[in-house]
């Protein structure tokens, strides 16, 4: 049993992360650290807005029982000498100054954007780009840490990375348009007079959000060459929106194809890539990587997001483009807060455990 530390524990996506956590075969959650004013509480004192006593817990299930009590450490306090690995939830500020402290001893993985785009640092999806992991001994020797950072993408390149990837390998890529319809839970958990903002809107701007999916995408769909990633020579272009759905990032992807190819065989690549997916049997891994529908009318968040509970990609819609050459078009659904985020990141310290690289 390894033992883990989270950093950003009370936080929204610090909470997917206790949750995820709880009763984990591999991982012993036995430190968390959040913000100075939470130092020194109980972790559910913590959770209690000081002015309502309202628990700001934004999980469907219970507070777990074995953290109720664990006294909150402040950051400095987190002795990495004494854990296996760290997990981190924080804003890309913070991550830049506290995530290479930790990982100049123990491994960091990290949902922040902070290292994603340097040049020793892979931008991991469990199963799409697994022989990038080996940018991360390049990176400790650059660097001269016992450990690393690891980043997970922005949650919105996640799902649309994982349908290009089996597209790619059998038809090859040419060109990629985006358009998401990103979930509420994205933009954090804001009070007030931001939920009047969403009712009945669709906000058609999240900064720097498409630059993000951009740049991300090619990364991860990049070569290893030995000493660095090369990027993939496709071309990507996405426009991100904010939508009032919870959880759920809907996303509608139009792929011009190197080769020819019908919907029936794109189906056929993308579950075909799922069965054989190399995560399989790992203990956050989902039955199905990717679940391709022929019903026209899903995905949907409302109906969708929670299968294999938020770890799978849900494709629907897929049809033949009758404008561009070898064009095709299908529209996604992924969990914004599981396999994009907490629970992705656990998964991947599955994969580095499996690969003994923690």
């Amino acid at each position: 049993m390894l033992k883990v530390a989270v950093i950003g524990a009370t936080g929204a996506v610090g909470q997917e992360f206790v949750i995820a956590l709880n009763r984990h075969p591999w991982f012993e959650l036995v430190q968390m650290a959040s913000s100075e004013r939470s130092a020194g509480k109980k972790y559910m004192d913590a959770l209690r807005d000081p002015n309502t006593s309202l628990l700001k817990w934004h999980n469907k299930e219970k507070v777990p029982e074995n953290v109720r009590d664990m006294i909150l450490n402040r950051v400095e306090e987190i002795d990495p000498k004494k854990v296996d690995l760290i997990f981190t939830a924080l804003e890309s500020e913070d991550a830049r100054v506290i995530e290479p402290k930790m990982a100049s001893e123990v491994p960091v993985i990290s949902t922040a954007a902070a290292f994603r785009y340097e040049d020793d640092v892979p931008i991991l999806i469990p199963g799409i780009n697994d022989e990038h992991c080996e940018l991360l001994n390049i990176q400790k020797k650059n660097r001269k840490w016992n450990g690393f950072i690891a980043p997970l993408p922005n949650c919105t390149t996640t799902g649309m990375a994982i349908t290009l990837k089996p597209l790619m390998d059998d038809m090859g890529l040419e060109n990629v348009f985006m358009t998401s319809m990103q979930a509420l839970s994205g933009a954090g958990r804001s009070p007030g007079v931001v939920a009047l903002d969403i009712m009945d809107n669709v906000i058609p701007y999240i900064p720097k959000e498409e630059e993000k999916v951009q740049v991300e995408t090619k990364k991860i769909l990049g070569k290893f060459d030995g000493n660095s990633i090369v990027n993939a020579s496709i071309k990507v272009s996405c426009t991100c929106t904010r939508v009032p759905v919870i959880d759920g990032h809907t996303e509608t992807i139009f792929a011009q194809l190197t080769k020819p190819a019908l919907p029936h065989q794109v189906k056929e690549s993308m579950t075909n890539f799922s069965k054989s997916v190399s995560i399989k049997g790992l203990p956050s891994a989902p039955e199905d990587y990717i679940i391709v529908h022929d019903d026209p009318t899903r995905p949907q968040p409302r109906i969708d997001r929670e299968v294999n509970d938020g770890m799978t990609t849900v494709v629907g819609r897929l049809r033949k483009d009758t404008v561009f050459e070898n064009g095709i078009k299908y529209v996604l659904l992924t969990h914004n807060e599981k396999m994009g985020s907490a629970k992705g990141a656990i998964l991947l310290a599955e994969l580095f455990k499996s690969k003994k690289i923690i």
